[in-house]
């Protein structure tokens, strides 16, 4: 019996069935440059491994969240949110999990990943584990590019999901959050 095992950029395709449904959701205005990290680590996603890859993965993009994204969320096990931080305390990058919360960030235009969650677990039962990667930028001009140091964590966040799209349980893993939030990200 031959098991046939295609390598791409370290995902294998059996590594990529039976899976959960997970979304991505990378968000920022890539006008303000080091605000479209969430943007950029979605393209890397697009770029670096084949749709045929992604059967399992729902990639998604916005400028902000908005109430509307409720619906997103819909079909998917596994949420992961990703946004530009100015947080001079996160080094490179972090993730943290995400708690439903009405009292979370809300404006006219825009709401915080805890308001979309309470939004889902109001409208559709208990939404799914969630968490948010926050990558830090240093750049905030109205330019499409994103910055040196920006563009060197966006590589570190980029090895660190390379690792959670192999196994999307690492995220439940406090270990590995710990140690790829610490250790100036997952050595690739």
């Amino acid at each position: 019996m031959v098991i046939f095992r295609e390598v791409r950029n370290g995902i294998t395709r059996k590594q990529m069935t039976d899976r959960r449904r997970m979304l991505i959701y990378g968000y920022g205005n890539p006008g303000r440059q080091d605000d479209g990290l969430g943007k950029a680590l979605i393209d890397l996603v697009e770029s670096q491994i084949p749709k045929e890859y992604l059967e399992y993965i729902t990639l998604e993009t916005g400028y902000q969240l908005q109430v509307e994204d409720v619906t997103i969320i819909i079909e998917h096990d596994l949420i992961l949110f990703v946004d530009a931080s100015m947080d001079d305390k996160i080094k490179d990058f972090d993730i943290d999990i995400v708690t439903a919360d009405e009292k979370a960030t809300f404006t006219m235009h825009s709401v915080s990943p805890g308001f979309i969650l309470a939004l889902y677990e109001t409208l559709y039962g208990n939404p799914p584990p969630a968490y948010l990667l926050q990558i830090r930028g240093y750049e905030w001009e109205m330019e499409e590019i994103l910055s040196p140091g920006a563009q060197k964590n966006l590589g570190k966040a980029w090895s660190a999901l390379r690792e959670i799209i192999k196994n999307p349980d690492l995220l439940t893993d406090d270990n590995f959050r710990n140690t790829i939030t610490t250790d100036n990200g997952l050595k690739a």
